[in-house]
């Protein structure tokens, strides 16, 4: 006599699910918020909003002191440097899950308009980086004025 087994379209749906789980279970046991700032990469959101006169670049680096920032405009790349460091590290062994990010981050983007070098200005205010970029005049829009013919 066959044994009839039921067919379980989900089954291997719910396995799969089970086996992440237990990844991720046995990930952030095994660690007990003991990662290293190496251990983890991180890259701050970023905002870029563009008008007629310049682009502007917000990041969210909450955490970071100003001199942690590092900002190079070369041709038209633009790069924000930066660390955030773990400053608790007396009670480093305490902790029992960590979850923000800590170490070093690079973000680079592509500004598709010229830019006035000489006129880019950075602010940085509770967290959030500004990085405004004028564009240069010849890329600024001009009015062109219609004559009769």
């Amino acid at each position: 006599m066959a044994n009839i087994v039921r067919f379980d379209p989900f089954e291997d749906l719910n396995r799969l699910q089970r086996e992440v789980n237990r990844l991720f279970e046995d990930n952030s046991r095994s660690g007990r918020g003991t990662e290293t700032a190496a251990a983890r990469t991180w890259a701050p959101s970023v905002d870029i909003l563009e008008d007629g006169n310049e682009i502007v670049v917000i990041a969210d680096l909450p955490g970071l002191r100003q001199e942690d920032i590092d900002i190079e405009l070369t041709g038209e790349t633009l790069t924000i440097k930066g660390e955030r460091k773990f400053e608790d590290t007396q009670r480093k062994d305490r902790y029992v899950r960590v979850e923000r990010s800590y170490g070093t981050f690079q973000r680079s983007f592509t500004i598709v308009a010229p830019v006035q070098h000489d006129g880019v200005k950075a602010s940085y205010k509770d967290g959030i980086l500004e990085v405004h970029l004028p564009k240069s005049e010849e890329t600024k829009p001009k009015k062109v004025q219609v004559s009769a013919g």
